[in-house]
């Protein structure tokens, strides 16, 4: 059989170098997208909620007006509505997407432990166990911030196993009022290092070392 016998081959069309480097860019960017930590998280707006942590912390402990429980669940609100806000405004500065990437991973595994705690505070209140809502508080937020932490800056998770310290300690200290003026109870000290003075030490390390 002779050359002119056997079947042409279609020769490879060379690959596009230009296809190649937007290929490789794409790769590189969602490598970066997965491996990056958010730096989201707003330091000064950290500061801000814990302002409101305190400012709440008094009005709660005062007599009259709404419950203690009612009065919390006002400064959750509060305090939930200046973080989102502020973490938004600093990502779109930062142009970090919350909602991808690092950003959503920290959302996602941020999310669950506070979704479990606003499912039982209703169930502890309605049950007149109110006292077992600042330990819970803690320990489940303290949760949720090591969880989000893992795909965050380093001081994020250290907050959060703080807040699970002060959770732990909230369960030993003694119900009784102390022998102030107002209704202050030891586990209402502990709500105040815990969403008053950790938000607002954590929050000054942020804004100073990750730019606000």
């Amino acid at each position: 059989m002779n050359a002119s016998q056997h079947p042409q081959e279609k020769p490879q069309e060379p690959v596009s170098l230009q296809g190649r480097a937007i290929d490789n860019l794409s790769f590189i960017r969602e490598a970066m997208s997965h491996s990056t930590s958010f730096t989201g998280v707003p330091g000064w707006g950290m500061v801000a909620m814990g302002v409101v942590a305190l400012v709440g912390g008094w009005i709660a402990t005062r007599d009259g007006g709404l419950s203690w429980a009612h009065t919390w669940g006002v400064v959750a609100f509060a305090g939930c509505g200046v973080g989102v806000s502020m973490m938004a405004l600093k990502s779109r500065r930062r142009k970090t997407p919350v909602l991808l990437g690092p950003g959503r991973k920290f959302l996602l595994n941020f999310s669950p432990p506070i979704l479990v705690g606003c499912v039982l505070s209703p169930v502890l209140y309605f049950e007149q166990l109110d006292h077992l809502m600042p330990g819970m508080w803690l320990l489940l937020y303290g949760a949720a911030v090591i969880n989000g932490g893992a795909f965050s800056v380093s001081p994020i998770p250290v907050m959060g196993v703080c807040f699970m310290l002060i959770g732990v300690v909230a369960y030993l200290l003694p119900s009784d009022p102390l022998p102030v003026s107002g209704s202050v109870h030891p586990y209402d000290i502990a709500l105040a290092l815990g969403f008053g003075g950790l938000h607002i030490v954590f929050g000054f390390i942020i804004a100073l070392r990750y730019g606000g």
